[in-house]
């Protein structure tokens, strides 16, 4: 997890999971649209995950 995907999963999640796959993409932005902390966290524990 580079410092690079960490600020951009806090300015904007569903960028930051982008590479990760189109589910992983999806649940971010649902979670951003619900509320912005919820996407967040989620972001970050997805970048958080091993390959």
């Amino acid at each position: 997890m580079s410092v690079g995907r960490v600020i951009l999963a806090i300015i904007f999640p569903p960028l930051a999971v982008i590479g990760r796959g189109c589910g992983s993409f999806l649940i971010i932005t649902i979670l951003t649209c619900i509320g912005w902390v919820p996407g967040v966290i989620g972001a970050l524990i997805i970048l958080n995950k091993n390959k």
